[in-house]
C-alpha cells in the first residue's frame, strides 16, 4: 500500500513538473507581454501543485529525501509522466495544443480525484481545481483563435493537433500502480474519462474550424518510465543547479 501510494503520487504529480518546466521554458519568450505572464503563471500553478504532492510522497517515504530531492535527483527512468507533457515547445501552436490537450484532462481527473479517500490528495485537487479550470479556458482560447484565425494559424495548430494526438490515449490507460489504488478507493479510474475527454476535445476542435484526427496509432510508456528523446535534455535543464552544487540550499 505504502509503496503503491508513493508511485501513484509520482504518475499524478510528474505530469504537473513536466508540463511545469515545459511553460517555464517560454518566460520571455511569449507572442506577447500578456500571453508571456500567463504562460509563465501557468508553470507556476503546476509547481505549486506538485510541491504539495511532492511533499506527502517525502512523508510517505520517510527516508529522509525532501520534496526537492523528489523532483531533482531522480533519473529518467523514475519519472512516471505521460509523454504528452514531456514534448517540446516546437512552436507557439504546439505549446498551446499540447497545453489544452493536458487541460482537459487534468480538470476531469482531478473533479474525480476530489472524491478519493485519501483526504490529502483530496485536498490538492480542491485547491487545483480553480487554477486548472484557468488553465483550460486559457488553452481553449487560444485554440479557437489560433483555429479560426489566418490560413497560416490554422495550419500550423492543425499540425500541431495532428502530431499530438498520439500521445492522448495513453491518458487512459491504468497502469498497475492505478489498478492498485483503485480498489483502496484512492485512485481515480481513468478508464472512464475517455469518453467525455474526447467529446469536449472535439466540441473544441469544433468550434475552431479544426479536425479531429482520425488517426488510430497512439504511443506509450511514460508510467513504465519509458519516454521520448526529450526527456533527457528537459532533465538537463531542469536538474542541472542541483547536480552542478549538490545540496545546495537557497
Amino acid at each position: 500500500m505504502k509503496e503503491n501510494l508513493y508511485n501513484y503520487i509520482l504518475q499524478i504529480a510528474d505530469n504537473s513538473l513536466i508540463l511545469g518546466q515545459r511553460m517555464g521554458e517560454l518566460c520571455g519568450h511569449g507572442p506577447s507581454l500578456e500571453t508571456d505572464i500567463a504562460c509563465t503563471n501557468i508553470s507556476l500553478d503546476l509547481f505549486g501543485q506538485v510541491r504539495s504532492y511532492y511533499q506527502y510522497a517525502a512523508k510517505i517515504a520517510a527516508d529522509g529525501r525532501t520534496e526537492d530531492d523528489i523532483a531533482m535527483l531522480r533519473k529518467e527512468r523514475d519519472y512516471l509522466n505521460i509523454l504528452l507533457v514531456e514534448q517540446p515547445n516546437t512552436d507557439f501552436g504546439y505549446t498551446m495544443a499540447r497545453q489544452f490537450l493536458f487541460d482537459v484532462y487534468h480538470l476531469l481527473f482531478l473533479k474525480e480525484l476530489e472524491k478519493s479517500k485519501d483526504l490529502i490528495l483530496s485536498a490538492i485537487a480542491t485547491k487545483s481545481i480553480k487554477e486548472v479550470t484557468y488553465h483550460q479556458r486559457f488553452s481553449s482560447d487560444w485554440i479557437k483563435r489560433l483555429g479560426d484565425g489566418t490560413e497560416e494559424s490554422h495550419e500550423r495548430i492543425q499540425n500541431a493537433i495532428n502530431d499530438l494526438w498520439t500521445y492522448t490515449d495513453e491518458l487512459f490507460r491504468l497502469s498497475e500502480v492505478d489498478e492498485e489504488m483503485l480498489e483502496e478507493g484512492v485512485a481515480v479510474d481513468i478508464s472512464k474519462l475517455k469518453n467525455g475527454y474526447y467529446q469536449k476535445v472535439s466540441d473544441v476542435l469544433e468550434e475552431a474550424t479544426l479536425t479531429v484526427p482520425e488517426s488510430k496509432y497512439f504511443q506509450k510508456g511514460g508510467k513504465q518510465g519509458i519516454h521520448t528523446e526529450h526527456m533527457g535534455y528537459l532533465l538537463a535543464d531542469l536538474q542541472y543547479m542541483q547536480r552542478a552544487y549538490p545540496n545546495m540550499e537557497w
